[in-house]
């Protein structure tokens, strides 16, 4: 018998449900969910969406984002692409495209409402769960604060759970102007981690 994990991510994997939707962006691209979890997984990171070089590789984060978000949880990438130690489960499982302009189109909400609560209800308790980014942080912690306000309130929820901001580039200005976050919240962050992977 198909393990029940197993089989929905097979059905994740050949999702098309937002082709329409991908073909009309200004990237006109075909589905390529990219699906990278297992039930064992130690950490969790709930992400937003595959960026376009992700759309690529097939790979979570395999771009500046990931280098950032690496460095912020304090480990190689040998350990991040360690599906047993480390799941990636973001709020949709391709990437959105962009607009006109070029800029990021947001995780299409159907895709989230399909399939991340049959994800997490076959998904182990995890000791970690890192939100990274606006839309995560909404859907697991039902809070409508702004990005800024949950993460200056992290003590609130961890050493469980620590909201972050987005690790893009774009977000470098935000990294500058609260400076705490580097200096306070990281290194309980890469302490946790290492609790959790080691422990």
């Amino acid at each position: 018998m198909t393990d029940p994990l197993d089989r929905l991510k097979a059905d994740l994997s050949a999702c098309k449900i937002c082709k329409d939707r991908f073909a009309a962006t200004a990237t006109a691209h075909e589905p390529r969910p990219v699906v990278w979890f297992r039930a064992d997984a130690r950490i969790l990171i709930a992400g937003q969406a595959p960026g376009q070089r992700v759309h690529t590789s097939g790979r979570p984060f395999t771009d500046p984002s990931g280098d950032r978000l690496r460095g912020w949880m304090g480990i190689d990438q040998a350990t991040f692409y360690d599906q047993s130690r480390i799941g990636i489960v973001p709020m949709a499982f391709c990437f959105p495209g962009y607009n006109a302009k070029g800029a990021d189109l947001p995780p299409p909400p159907i895709c989230a409402s399909t399939w991340r609560g049959r994800i997490m209800d076959q998904l182990k308790a995890v000791p970690l769960t890192l939100l990274v980014g606006g839309h995560a942080i909404k859907w697991h912690l039902r809070d409508k604060s702004t990005v800024t306000e949950v993460v200056t309130r992290w003590r609130d929820h961890a050493p469980a759970v620590f909201a972050l901001p987005h690790p893009s580039w774009r977000n470098t200005a935000w990294l500058k102007k609260n400076p705490w976050f580097e200096a306070e919240l990281l290194p309980v962050l890469r302490a946790r981690v290492q609790e959790v992977l080691h422990g």
